[in-house]
């Protein structure tokens, strides 16, 4: 029973380190997904909740798991750990029957899995803090005397500087599909022998002699037939079989007339620049400056400079007015965005569509820092 007490606090401790890490590094990421999770249960008013659970949770996570491993305070961690078990297991339950969100983002982007995997990936560790609170006084402490706190303590200072460099830059460890080096077009293909999700569609169609409204499935609907058949609607589509999903699946350029562009700056080998800027309410203006020069130096370099944002209509023209932006607007969708860059803004350099660099606004290159990277590539 000793040994898969000890087995139970290593995996148990090790997988909250790791949870509460990967979350840790991308506090965004963390932020909107909570948000997902509110919003889908109409509590999207309640964003505040998602911004402070984007810290407090990744930090206990991290800390309950080190001071589990470390065996400090041991009585009171694994307390700590067994609420915090009691808790988002049967939560987890309710997300995999509800399944408000595919993604529950345990893991982050580092490791994704799905609801039903969630939640009993949560029955085995509630399993296993249970069996180290119930056994908590005969475990022994891994480092006896104070080091156990120093080493506790020393830890999760490095753990709040990651946590806090990521907050006002990219993240440390990028595990996004769109890091460094990714190929978006090569990221948005099927492989050969997958395919894409099946799905079942119903119409429904007005007879014109009858004035009947019938329903039919995509192998019967009389689409051809418009001298008996009239469209009417379109039923919800179901999913029939799980496929392949690619790791960029929800890229997309559009103009404002909801022309699809995405091709066009795939189509040669020169440097494209995207000012990744997710909502423009919201959008900082202190590199605004320097975001104008850059977009300058493209243009005077023969280079593709555009902001790539999903606000539109007034609260453009309102930005328009404010910035004074030297660079023209496509559109693509806001949650798209906000993977790409962590920033609002952030700037992402692509060539034949592979990612050569991208930077919050608090790292951006100054136009001659850009000219010798984009040199030294073409060299």
């Amino acid at each position: 029973m000793k040994k898969i007490t000890t087995l139970s606090r290593w995996i148990f401790g090790l997988v909250f380190i790791f949870s509460g890490f990967v979350k840790g590094i991308d506090p965004w990421g963390f932020e909107y997904k909570l948000l997902d999770y509110l919003q889908s249960m109409n509590l999207g008013g309640l964003g505040i909740l998602a911004a402070l659970g984007s810290w407090l949770l990744p930090f206990a996570e991290f800390f309950i798991g080190a001071a589990i491993l470390l065996c400090v305070r041991i009585r009171l961690t694994s307390l700590l750990g067994l609420l915090f078990m009691a808790i988002f297991t049967p939560l987890t339950l309710y997300v995999a029957l509800a399944n408000p969100v595919t993604d529950c983002g345990c893991f982050g982007d580092a490791l994704v899995i799905t609801n039903w995997q969630t939640f009993f990936k949560n029955v085995l560790l509630s399993a296993m803090i249970i069996l180290v609170y119930v056994n908590r006084s005969k475990i022994e402490p891994v480092i006896l005397g104070k080091w156990r706190y120093y080493r506790i303590t020393i830890i999760t200072c490095i753990y709040i500087g990651f946590v806090t460099w990521s907050y006002r830059h990219d993240p440390v460890f990028d595990f996004r599909p769109y890091k460094v080096g990714a190929n978006i077009p090569e990221g948005m293909k099927i492989p050969e022998g997958k395919h894409a999700d099946v799905y079942s569609n119903t119409f429904f169609y007005r007879n014109k002699q009858s004035n009947k409204v019938m329903k039919f499935t995509d192998t019967d609907y009389p689409w051809k037939d418009t001298l008996n058949w009239k469209f009417e609607s379109m039923g919800k589509s179901e999913l029939v079989q799980k496929g392949y999903t690619p790791p960029i699946h929800d890229f997309q350029i559009r103009t404002a007339q909801g022309d699809d562009v995405t091709g066009f700056f795939f189509s040669d080998d020169k440097p494209t620049f995207f000012l990744i800027a997710p909502n423009l309410t919201k959008s900082s203006l202190k590199k605004q400056e320097l975001i104008n020069q850059l977009a300058g130096w493209a243009r005077v370099s023969d280079f593709k400079f555009v902001c790539l944002t999903s606000t539109s209509g007034q609260r453009l023209e309102e930005f328009k007015n404010q910035a004074n932006p030297a660079y023209e607007f496509l559109f693509g969708d806001e949650v798209t965005l906000k993977t790409i860059v962590r920033g609002n803004p952030g700037l992402l350099y692509l060539r034949g569509g592979t990612i050569m660099g991208k930077w919050h606004y608090n790292d951006l290159p100054t136009v001659e820092e850009m000219t010798s990277l984009v040199s030294k590539v073409i060299k």
